[in-house]
């Protein structure tokens, strides 16, 4: 929120009535002017008093506001001072009275839209997120007005998860506007996520298919386009939207010589998400003989079991939830970080500003974003040959590090697990179950077709998919219903602790994969409950995951080359009960332990890529 309009350059008297205010004797009782700075304050115009505020701090500015709105025959040349004033007490946290405070604007001034968005705004961080809505619903109509206010409904409603009313109030915005990019990447990513297909298509004048994809963002790309140029050039688009230009590299040309090499992970997920599941063993088992183990944490501070496991591997823990990205990079470079591994990439949470400063002599991505990451900073994309074949390197930036076998870190601690059954989740106890509870962002309307068949063509088959919200749960009903299948054969499973989630697993009998983004995670956990993985082997790196977890465990049979062969080979498993009982024999004998859940091979591998990598630069 800013002021109301610009106004004219300081009067002479205005710097001096703003050191007067940080002189002793200036604050009278319960931080109120002194009755001489008072008068001060009241005798000003409007022009004066806004310029003189504009250099106070918040806390000043409000001081003054409060002041002066106390003097005498204010009357309309009051409201943009009310506006002002909410805006002073909103930075500094007072919601409530920011709230109060633009709603005394709006009385005297209705057509005033810069206090109806603020005073919104105020009420949604108060915690009174309906009262906003119908505060921006309030609002007069100026087009610009009108803009803004769709896209703080569209966010406040995606932020609770009314998919629906998000996408209406992004579309409205962008028909007054079609140039907003930010607007476009969350409409096309919450029609990703609601099924609403194909989501690039948004009926909008000015934005065609191309640029919605153009526009779409990098974790919307992943599950777009099969191409990694493609992928690479949608998360260039956003880099350069987004993230400042590079400023001067603080690391040293020469890197460091420490007897131990400083290796520093930067998460905003050290918490009850996939990546502390997939990363804790890692971090407990690195070579301490020659690894020092820094972690720069931005994570939630959940209270999870995960998180203080994550931490707890740690050698030095660092938070850095209320520090500036420039601040940030500072103290990586004040550490002497070796190597940093960046875990989120493009992904929520992340913050390349801090990479853009190049903080370490080497930089990886790993894990968080699966696929190009197109910030010159970064030396190094972590895969294995199966994800990126070295005949597609020319294709990402940064150049591909590969790992030894699976680029997958896993947890191989046996997890206690509760006992479920069939029944408990609504399955029949005698059906072909295929499963996939994947997030619905990653279907795609060609797979989903495939689903159809699939089911189609095996008797007493059913579906099992993730409840992921109501707008997608009832698109696919309805589509399923459209393909002819019978309602029972489609079954929603609902959200779970993770202990529970992983049990149930083991309860289908195939489970399909998604493309062009797989599952990696789920697949893991997957293959580790005995549950066998149908997929494809695309061209990207998120489309070749699945490729990699079955190669590594000794399944490639449940690759298929295409779409076709995907679904052929999914009924064929299907309607041969000894080939299926054969690959969960195969599972069942500890093949995941063997391979994928090794935690000390993946840890020695792991760590002589970074070295090799090191040594290359």
């Amino acid at each position: 929120m800013s002021s109301v309009v610009p106004f004219l350059p300081l009067p002479g008297d205005a710097q001096t009535i703003l050191s007067a205010l940080r002189q002793p004797g200036s604050l009278g009782a319960q931080g109120v002017l002194a009755p001489h700075m008072a008068r001060a304050v009241i005798a000003l115009d409007l022009e004066e008093l806004v310029n003189i505020a504009e250099e106070a701090d918040p806390a000043d500015a409000a001081l003054l506001y409060r002041s002066w709105l106390a003097g005498p025959d204010r009357g309309l040349k009051a409201a943009p001072v009310w506006h002002n004033l909410g805006v002073a007490l909103q930075r500094l946290g007072h919601a409530a009275e920011a709230a109060e405070a633009l709603a005394a604007a709006l009385r005297l001034r209705p057509g005033l839209w810069q206090a109806g968005l603020g005073r919104g705004l105020a009420l949604e961080a108060a915690g009174a997120p309906e009262a906003a809505l119908a505060a921006w619903r309030e609002v007069l109509p100026p087009a610009e007005a009108r803009r803004q206010i769709h896209i703080q409904m569209a966010r406040l409603f995606e932020d609770r998860g009314m998919l629906g009313p998000a996408m209406e109030e992004a579309r409205a915005s962008l028909l007054i506007d079609p140039t907003q990019g930010d607007a476009i990447q969350h409409l096309v990513h919450n029609r990703q996520r609601t099924t609403s297909w194909p989501p690039c298509t948004l009926n909008v004048p000015g934005i065609s298919d191309e640029v919605a994809e153009l526009h779409a963002g990098p974790l919307a790309a992943l599950a777009l386009v099969d191409d990694p140029r493609r992928q690479g050039e949608i998360c260039t688009h956003w880099i350069n939207r987004k993230v400042p230009l590079a400023p001067p590299r603080l690391a040293p040309l020469e890197g460091y010589h420490h007897d131990r090499l400083r290796l520093g992970y930067l998460s905003s997920d050290f918490c009850r998400h996939a990546m502390s599941f997939l990363i804790a063993e890692l971090l407990e088992r690195h070579d301490r003989s020659r690894f020092e183990i820094y972690g720069y944490d931005m994570s939630p501070e959940d209270g999870s079991d995960v998180r203080a496991r994550v931490l707890g591997a740690l050698d030095h823990h660092i938070p850095i939830h209320t520090m500036t990205d420039d601040a940030v990079a500072a103290r990586i470079r004040a550490d002497e970080i070796d190597i940093l591994v960046d875990l989120n990439g493009l992904t929520k949470g992340a913050r390349p500003a801090i990479l853009r400063q190049k903080p370490a002599p080497m930089q990886v991505t790993y894990l968080g974003y699966i696929g190009p990451v197109s910030l010159p900073e970064l030396d190094y994309l972590i895969c294995d040959a199966v994800t990126i074949p070295e005949e597609m390197d020319a294709e990402y930036k940064p150049r591909p590090l590969r790992v030894a076998g699976c680029y997958q870190a896993n947890d191989g601690r046996v997890p206690e697990l509760p006992t479920v059954t069939r029944a408990e989740e609504g399955l029949p106890e005698t059906a072909t179950v295929f499963c996939c509870v994947s997030h619905h962002y990653k279907l795609t309307e060609a797979v989903w077709s495939r689903w159809c068949r699939i089911v189609s063509r095996v008797p007493n088959a059913v579906l099992w998919i993730i409840n992921d919200n109501p707008e997608s749960h009832a698109a696919l009903t309805a589509r399923w219903a459209a393909a002819g299948l019978a309602p029972e054969r489609l079954i929603f499973a609902t959200r779970t602790d993770p202990a529970r989630y992983r049990a149930r697993l083991a309860l289908a009998d195939l489970f399909l994969d998604t493309t062009p983004y797989n599952a990696g995670t789920i697949a893991s956990d997957a293959l580790r409950m005995g549950l066998p993985i149908i997929t494809t082997r695309g061209r990207a790196f998120a489309a070749r995951m699945g490729a990699s977890l079955l190669t590594a465990i000794g399944l490639p049979e449940c690759i298929a080359e295409d779409l076709q062969g995907y679904e052929d080979l999914a009924v064929a498993i299907a309607n041969d009960p000894a080939r299926l009982a054969r690959i969960k024999a195969h599972l069942a004998t500890g093949a995941w332990e063997r391979t994928l859940g090794d935690a000390e091979d993946f840890t020695r591998r792991f760590e002589a890529a970074l070295l090799a990598g090191r040594a290359a630069m």
